[in-house]
């Protein structure tokens, strides 16, 4: 019997999006399956709503530090996130899936064997199935924390209609740093609670304790190294005990303390997949059964849209029969703080050189502060390559793609220091980085 599509993706976030997008010009018969809007968590209630939060405060303060003066106009602001996330409309995405001849199953799709998805009980059949079903926000087990009504995810801090008076963070990672950045620019008093040493605890810990000191300028407090005993309601308030016996108050409590893949009630069980710790389990295909492909959060390989959006062009390729294996080695991973914190690839190497920031030209034209700045590049290299890099900077998530690209495809490292830098740009940085390295290398190996 003829299947109904060549391909079923359950999922339409940016990684089902992507995926189906890349299989219909392919020229195959594609269908999408959504339980709620077309375009995912991101477009709605993650990426695309939180850097447009961070935005306005951004660009007030770079304006004060250009000699110019600005404030922000907080519902405008809030007015501005609306209209980029279309009002959480998707009327927009499906016009663009019927433009690409892609249909769209609405409801809740639940694998019913191989190659066959149920849609709220009604049965489609597909030569393959992609399983892009994204992950959900967890709320740690702290005494008292489930049981409270109206706690925050990313959701709900993204589509806030008022800003808080005082937000209480769970969690110093992406998440919990930028909204605290971001709420704090419009008017709100914040304290972040993160129980590792540093913020950003996945990454180098001289990135964390930079950012950490630049969230403290901001007037965030900063609670390291401390985990939460208890949250409880008292009147208006929440408030979350420390280890230490220390009580913390806010109107809003913002759980941002990771995210688990979605895997329950999708029918795993019946093409005979069994989810790890981590998610489903892939192979280097991104396959994870018979006619059956897993990508995005769901994998549990490094939970960001770019990765994901990554992922859906691999299995794309793989279906439409031009093999391809996904290479995670040179991930980049950005934290639209202000200034950005940046990173790729390894966090430590046999060699690492560190520059500042206040020592490139582009940063004196930029900014009257940028003799405070503790902004800096690190480079990290087995002696021949660039194997990862990090860095605290003005939009450091662009100049470090030059890293990327170096590390994904082993750029030797005379080649990049005979790269011309243009001026004045932070992209300057590289030419006293890559001198400092070369530096450590030659006195490590006389």
């Amino acid at each position: 019997m003829t299947p109904d599509h060549d391909v079923i993706v359950i999922g339409a976030g940016s990684p089902g999006e992507h995926c189906a997008g890349a299989l219909a010009e392919g020229g195959l018969r594609v269908a999408l399956v959504e339980r709620e809007l077309v375009g995912g968590e991101c477009s709605y209630w993650a990426c695309i709503p939180s850097k447009t939060l961070l935005r306005p405060g951004e660009a007030a303060h770079a304006a004060r530090d250009a000699a110019a003066t600005a404030q922000v106009d907080v519902q405008a602001a809030l007015a501005w996130r609306d209209f980029m996330v279309s009002n959480y409309s998707d009327a927009g995405q499906e016009n663009w899936l019927k433009s690409n001849s892609i249909d769209l199953f609405r409801g809740r799709g639940r694998l019913a064997g191989v190659g066959v998805v149920e849609v709220d009980g009604v049965r489609h059949t597909a030569r393959n199935v992609v399983v892009a079903t994204g992950a959900d926000p967890v709320i740690p087990p702290i005494p008292g924390l489930q049981e409270l009504d109206g706690i925050w995810t990313n959701r709900e801090v993204t589509g806030m209609k008022a800003v808080p008076r005082r937000l209480l963070v769970l969690g110093g990672g992406p998440v919990g740093v930028e909204m605290a950045q971001a709420v704090t620019r419009l008017g709100a008093e914040v304290t972040i609670v993160e129980a590792s040493e540093h913020l950003l605890s996945r990454e180098p810990a001289p990135l964390g304790e930079a950012l950490g000191e630049v969230l403290r300028r901001d007037g965030i407090e900063v609670v390291l190294g401390e985990h939460a005993a208890a949250a409880r309601r008292d009147g208006e308030d929440y408030v979350v005990t420390l280890e230490d016996g220390r009580e913390l108050r806010g109107d809003r409590l913002l759980a941002a303390t990771g995210r688990r893949p979605r895997v329950e009630g999708i029918g795993l069980e019946t093409v005979g997949v069994t989810v790890d710790s981590h998610g489903i389990p892939v192979d280097a295909r991104l396959q994870a059964g018979e006619r059956l492909w897993a990508i995005g959060d769901v994998t549990g390989i490094w939970p960001l849209t770019h990765v994901g959006k990554y992922q859906g062009e691999v299995v794309a390729a793989n279906i439409l029969g031009e093999p391809r294996e996904a290479d995670y080695r040179a991930v980049p991973r950005v934290t639209y703080t202000d200034p950005q914190a940046a990173s790729v690839g390894a966090t430590t190497a046999r060699f690492s050189a560190t520059v500042p920031v206040s020592e490139v030209a582009k940063t004196e034209t930029y900014t009257r502060a940028y003799a405070q700045s503790n902004g800096f590049l690190t480079l990290l290299s087995d002696g021949e390559v660039l194997t990862g890099a990090y860095a605290l900077g003005p939009e450091a998530g662009e100049w470090l793609q030059q890293a990327t690209l170096a590390v994904r495809a082993r750029v030797p490292l005379d080649v990049l220091r005979d790269t011309i830098q243009p001026f004045p740009t932070f992209s300057e940085i590289y030419v006293a980085g890559l001198k400092a390295l070369r530096g450590v290398i030659t006195a490590a190996t006389r």
